[in-house]
């Protein structure tokens, strides 16, 4: 069990000394598995970003990725809406400063999706099967897609609640979400402004085989 717990964490410690992968990662000098494997080991949750937004042609290779993830029955129950409008953008955040004013007192703080300005909302239905596990694989499927393609990523549940409150009702209408769906979260996608955050130390302990 000792040696199990050695290679997991040889491994997370070798890969966490590895550059952010960037499009086109997947070239002659890695394989498959290894352009896959840096892309997971590689990933972080990026908190702030470039003003440009995603280009459409990528972020519709995002989206291609992240409807090819499993889901119990093969039922898909997810909705994603994918907005880079800087209305929608500065709307919501003019919201959410005006309901937590101390958002202002940071001097770096553009917009509340993490200063991205392209961001995914993912919505499920409010009764079903596994909608919230299957909507969390489709989410992990975008976000290490358009980290492949250098295109960095942060899930931000904390903005559902502004999304959900009537303030931002206009905002929330405009996604056109199926009748009984929920929101279940906002990922922010765009370029990594800055340098790329190290990983938090992993407890390779919780993972283990059972003898």
């Amino acid at each position: 069990m000792k040696r199990l717990f050695k290679s997991v964490v040889a491994l997370i410690a070798a890969f966490s000394t590895v550059g952010c992968c960037s499009e086109g990662c997947a070239d002659a000098q890695l394989s498959k598995e290894d352009a896959v494997l840096e892309t997971i080991m590689t990933r972080r949750s990026i908190r702030d970003y470039k003003a440009e937004p995603v280009s459409r042609e990528q972020m519709a290779k995002v989206i291609e990725c992240g409807i090819y993830a499993p889901s119990a029955l093969n039922l898909q129950p997810w909705a994603v809406r994918v907005v880079d409008a800087p209305d929608f953008i500065d709307g919501v955040t003019a919201i959410a400063v005006a309901q937590q004013p101390e958002l202002k007192d940071d001097p770096t703080f553009r917009n509340i999706f993490r200063n991205a300005s392209t961001v995914a909302f993912v919505a499920c239905p409010e009764v079903s099967y596994s909608g919230e596990y299957d909507c969390g694989l489709l989410s992990e499927n975008m976000m290490l897609a358009a980290w492949s393609m250098g295109i960095g990523s942060c899930c931000l549940g904390s903005v559902v609640p502004i999304m959900m409150s009537d303030e931002a009702k206009p905002y929330l209408d405009r996604l056109q979400l199926p009748e009984g769906y929920k929101l279940m979260v906002g990922i922010a996608f765009g370029y990594p402004e800055g340098d790329v955050p190290t990983a938090p130390e992993r407890d390779a302990s919780k993972a283990y085989y059972v003898e």
